[in-house]
């Protein structure tokens, strides 16, 4: 067998990481002692500050305000019991009825945290006549809080797609008009309209509002400064973690051995501190770091590499999963195979201390049935099939990777990973496939013009082009449209997941409004935008000035 003779690969054109070697080393070893117990003698002050509103019902629309801003400021993990308990008790308390002021504040929060709150609450915005009062349109704040309430909706909920429409269309105008509003409201609007805050990564809206919330003349100095020296003292860990991940990945040394491969490790953490950022989930977001550079890997050689007997015999050996496959495949891969064993072998003690081993065993059971999804995308390439959208379906949702993906975000996030919780992830529950589905959409949506220039696995615009005979500007208007349903599902099936821990299902949310923030409009990910590099730096670079 011989694995010399010239082939003609699908090779694509990527820029190089633009970090280089730069996250490589961290040197600043800085003494954060004095800065963690003043951060610890702030969130004794809040803590307070909760309780006092809590025992007061004169003060429960400021104590959801006080909630609002500690999340949005990037700091709730401080205070998780204290506002799980708070909103508990203003459900109990309240129920469907809530009296108080800030409804849309109300209804966002509890739905946030799992409580199915009624929408009917919205239709007192609503005239005899059944359309929105325009004197809504004299206050720009609750306009901009009931535009942010409609993110949460699920299907059948008439009176918040309807609130959407009137809210988006006012927002816009205002955003438009200098004269009606100040610099600082108009650019918070318009960040809201480009992206929802249920849609945005928690720690890019923490680097965003602390800016906005700093320059408020109502702003609280203890949540300011305490979000500040949050910001920093999480930058730390962050930074250490990066280095950790550059080294594991310098040591592959891919740009060398695998030059087809995206070179996207720093992008891959990122990715992982958009799904949880929290310190108590280190070891997890250091593993699904790895594993997604790993997956970007194996999709690289699927997808712009490896010849169709090759990428046979990798299927092969990965559905046997054991060393004692190297030998039946070609030198390159041999290294991709490799770092893909390895990597769950890192793992597999951890997993059994933590007593999660099928969730673990499930995991890898989700790589096998990606790649093997894989290879039938590279039959149908050769065979120059053009699936239906069913078809293309049942093949993309698998290799949008959702039930790999979540099930190993699980991994080594300790004890919240309950009995019950395993039993529920390892059946890929709909949660899982919604974040499947939404995350090929987006992918397709974002790439499918770069990818026509090369042979490939169609995407579902082309899908819909092919089988409904519509122009591509329609395709793409379907599958928005099909990206907004996905919401809706994903937000609705949050809410059935009562009985498991929430902070599991923030996990899956997180992972959507990641992929949401990198494939929105282009593959931030292949290659990066201005944004996002920007971004990297202030997550990873750059401290906050206090």
């Amino acid at each position: 067998m011989s694995f010399k003779q010239e082939v003609i690969r699908p090779v694509r054109n990527l820029p190089p990481s633009v970090w280089g070697d730069m996250f490589l080393n961290n040197d600043k070893k800085a003494d954060l002692g004095e800065v963690e117990q003043i951060a610890e003698d702030l969130k004794e002050q809040v803590r307070k500050d909760i309780t006092v509103a809590l025992g007061n019902q004169k003060e429960h629309t400021n104590l959801l305000k006080l909630i609002d801003a500690i999340q949005r400021l990037g700091i709730s993990y401080y205070f998780e019991e204290e506002i799980a308990n708070a909103l508990q008790h203003v459900y109990e308390a309240y129920g469907d009825d809530w009296n108080g002021d800030n409804i849309s504040i109300w209804f966002r929060l509890l739905r946030q945290h799992g409580f199915h709150v009624s929408c009917d609450i919205f239709n007192k915005y609503k005239d005899k006549h059944g359309a929105f009062k325009e004197s809504l349109t004299n206050d720009v704040e609750e306009m901009l809080e009931l535009y942010e309430a409609t993110s949460l909706r699920i299907q059948g909920e008439v009176v918040l797609d309807e609130a959407l429409d009137f809210t988006r269309t006012h927002l816009n105008d205002i955003a438009k008009d200098p004269l009606h509003n100040n610099s600082n409201m108009s650019t918070h609007i318009q960040e809201a309209l480009e992206t929802p805050l249920h849609k945005r990564i928690p720690r890019l809206e923490a680097l965003s509002y602390i800016r906005f919330y700093e320059k408020q003349a109502s702003h609280d100095e203890t949540l300011l400064k305490l979000a500040k020296l949050g910001f920093n003292l999480l930058q730390s860990i962050h930074k250490s973690e990066l280095t950790q991940v550059s080294k594991w990945w310098k040591d592959i040394d891919a740009p060398k051995n695998l030059p087809y491969v995206r070179d996207r490790i720093v992008e891959s953490y990122f990715w992982a501190c958009g799904v949880y950022s929290e310190p108590k989930y280190a070891l997890s977001r250091v593993f699904l770091a790895k594993l997604t550079q790993t997956a970007t890997l194996i999709d690289d050689t699927y997808d712009a590499y490896g010849t169709y007997e090759e990428l046979e015999w990798f299927t092969e050996a990965v559905d046997r999963w054991s060393l004692t496959c190297l030998d039946m495949l070609p030198e390159y891969m041999k290294l991709v195979y490799k770092t893909l064993l390895d990597l769950y072998q890192e793992m597999e003690p951890i997993m059994e201390k933590e007593e999660i081993t099928p969730l673990f065993n499930r995991s890898k059971e989700f790589m096998i049935e990606s790649i093997k999804g894989y290879m039938i995308e590279a039959k149908w390439v050769k065979e120059g099939h053009i699936p239906t959208t069913d078809e293309h379906a049942s093949i993309a949702f698998v290799t949008g990777g959702g039930g790999l993906m979540i099930s190993s975000c699980y991994l080594g996030m300790g004890e919240i990973i309950t009995n019950e919780a395993m039993k529920w992830a390892v059946t890929e529950p709909p949660l899982f496939k919604a974040c499947s589905a939404i995350g090929r959409l987006l992918n397709d949506i974002a790439g499918y013009k770069k990818e026509r220039e090369r042979e490939h696995f169609p995407s579902i615009v082309e899908c819909y082009k092919e089988q409904y005979a519509v122009t591509e500007e329609y395709a793409i208007d379907m599958v928005h449209k099909q990206i907004e349903d996905v919401w809706k599902d994903i937000n609705r099936e949050s809410l059935m997941c009562k009985e498991f821990p929430r902070p599991l299902i923030r996990v899956v949310i997180n992972y959507v409004r990641t992929l949401y923030y990198l494939y929105k409009y282009n593959d931030n990910f292949s290659e990066m935008g201005e944004d996002m590099k920007d971004h990297i730096q202030a997550l990873f670079v750059h401290a906050m000035s206090i």
